[in-house]
């Protein structure tokens, strides 16, 4: 891979459906906040944030099954991860079903739900797509 790229809309939502993962959301929010690798119209994996302020959801990490096992969600986690650094975010949260102990490797840890910030509470993915049963999850980024 030779770096990351914007996906389209079309793309990631088609990714992430084929991978199971909600698309409802994704209507209206920006996609100056995810990264893909590979072509844009077809990428092999996909990330995204909903930023607010020094606080961002993490959502829709998906990787094609062509590009599993080969450390794309990873690289896609860490491009992620600096991306947000740049934009000012201090604090990710997510939310996952299937992936809590990946995101545990990358430095993730359970937080309290109740305890999410206002911004995070009030996505939709937060408030109404993910069970209550998903795993919420968040990291401090270190800054400078």
């Amino acid at each position: 891979m030779n770096g990351f790229a914007t996906p389209t809309p079309a793309a990631t939502k088609a990714l992430l459906a084929s991978c199971d993962l909600p698309t409802e959301d994704l209507d209206g929010l920006s996609f100056e906040h995810f990264l893909g690798l590979g072509p844009a119209d077809a990428p092999l994996g996909v990330v995204g944030l909903e930023v607010f302020g020094s606080v961002a959801l993490l959502r829709s990490l998906a990787v094609a099954p062509e590009g599993r096992g080969l450390g794309l969600g990873k690289a896609l986690v860490d491009g992620i991860e600096g991306h947000a650094r740049a934009a000012g975010v201090s604090e990710l949260y997510l939310l996952t079903s299937t992936a809590r102990p990946f995101f545990e490797r990358l430095g993730y840890a359970l937080a309290d739900r109740s305890a999410a910030p206002e911004p995070i509470r009030a996505t939709r993915e937060f408030s109404s797509i993910c069970p209550a049963s998903a795993a919420f999850l968040v990291k401090r980024l270190a800054t400078g």
